[in-house]
């Protein structure tokens, strides 16, 4: 089940966005193939969704023995991920000249922070300097304050394990045409910058600010912006298109001049009348009046709460694996069904099961484990 049914992967370890690009391959229908570490905690590896829909196999790959086991996965294999600094894949002997000697057609997908290239390679880094050098962490955040830090969504998620995934499997598309297998080289630098394109465009059309916080997307607008109300909750209104912020202020009862919308001298008036607007009544209140409409509204909700709304809940967005709440696959498929999530698998709970599907015997398998190579 799944579009990528037939897929096999083969994931070495890593954290953030390597797991989720695995993650997101496997809900797809992939059967992927987490290695880990011999010696690797498990306590935490059960509960973490981003590990879900795996087979766990446990290898030491900075040995020999351990690196030629990768290899003969990869014999097998149509795509394999990494997401190690430049040059350890190769010190491991797992880089990709020696699994594309092993298998021409396999698609190696690699993810950095800086990229296999350029001058800071080799440097150590997380999600808030990819964004910070891509020019995304100066967009967000007020106008009278400093940058502020977007979760690690931008860069982790959405401009890394993400981008890796499309680079993976638009390889892959390409590897049934050609026969032939490539590298995949994800930055999340280059991620973050790319999900910044449409900003780019704005700034060239003269639409856009440098200032942060004061543009139409960026909290700057008062029809684009979060609101609090009256028993401390928050509304978010996104009504950027005439049409549905008349009918906001409609549904609202209040009397604005329209031209205002897009006139920036008239925000701070427009601004200073929604909020009264908004801290006036509840948000249960907001909700009956506003939810549901054209009028671009939103409650904002906890991670509680989101999981408990009547929308999510009729398409099913969260899940419960495993006795523990998580997104469920996404994108949906008419036709090639997304299974339901497995828990994640503890480390090298399969080990013996891969290993025998690639042809080792019991007695192999045994003094691997005796020599530390597996676990």
């Amino acid at each position: 089940m799944g579009p990528l049914a037939g897929i096999n992967v083969i994931e070495l370890g890593g954290v953030g966005p390597v797991p989720f690009c695995g993650m997101m391959l496997a809900d797809m229908g992939a059967d992927v193939i987490h290695v880990d570490r011999v010696g690797q905690p498990s306590a935490s590896r059960v509960t973490e969704p981003l590990l879900r829909n795996r087979r766990n196999l446990a290898v030491d790959f900075t040995t020999s023995a351990g690196a030629d086991l990768i290899l003969q996965l990869v014999g097998t294999a149509d795509v394999l991920i990494e997401g190690f600094r430049p040059g350890v894949a190769e010190r491991n002997g797992v880089g990709p000249d020696e699994c594309l000697a092993v298998n021409p057609a396999l698609v190696y997908g690699r993810m950095t922070g800086w990229g296999q290239t350029g001058p800071l390679a080799g440097a150590a880094g997380h999600d808030i300097n990819y964004i910070a050098l891509a020019g995304v962490l100066d967009m967000v955040g007020p106008a009278d304050g400093p940058p502020v830090v977007p979760l690690n969504l931008v860069g982790d998620f959405g401009g890394g394990g993400m981008l890796l995934a499309l680079g993976v499997v638009s390889a892959l598309l390409e590897a049934r045409v050609s026969g032939s297998g490539q590298v995949v080289d994800a930055a999340m630098v280059d991620g973050a910058a790319l999900l910044s394109t449409m900003i780019h465009g704005f700034r060239a059309q003269g639409v856009w600010q440098e200032q942060r916080g004061t543009n139409l997307l960026d909290g700057g607008a008062p029809f684009y912006g979060v609101y609090r109300t009256s028993d401390g909750g928050h509304v978010a209104l996104g009504a950027v298109e005439p049409q549905f912020f008349a009918e906001a202020i409609d549904r609202m009862g209040l009397v604005v001049d329209m031209n205002d919308q897009y006139d920036r001298a008239a925000w701070p008036r427009l601004r200073a009348k929604l909020e009264a607007a908004f801290l006036s009544r509840s948000l249960a209140e907001w909700r009956h009046t506003l939810e549901g409409t054209d009028a671009c509204f939103a409650p904002v909700l906890s991670v509680d709460e989101a999981a408990a709304h009547e929308h999510n809940q009729a398409r099913q967005t969260f899940l419960e694996v495993g006795g523990v709440r998580q997104p469920a696959p996404a994108p949906r498929f008419s036709r090639t069904t997304s299974e339901p999530p497995r828990p994640p698998r503890e480390v090298g709970s399969d080990t013996d099961v891969v290993l025998t599907a690639i042809g080792l015997t019991q007695a192999d398998i045994a003094a691997l484990r005796e020599s530390r190579v597996i676990g």
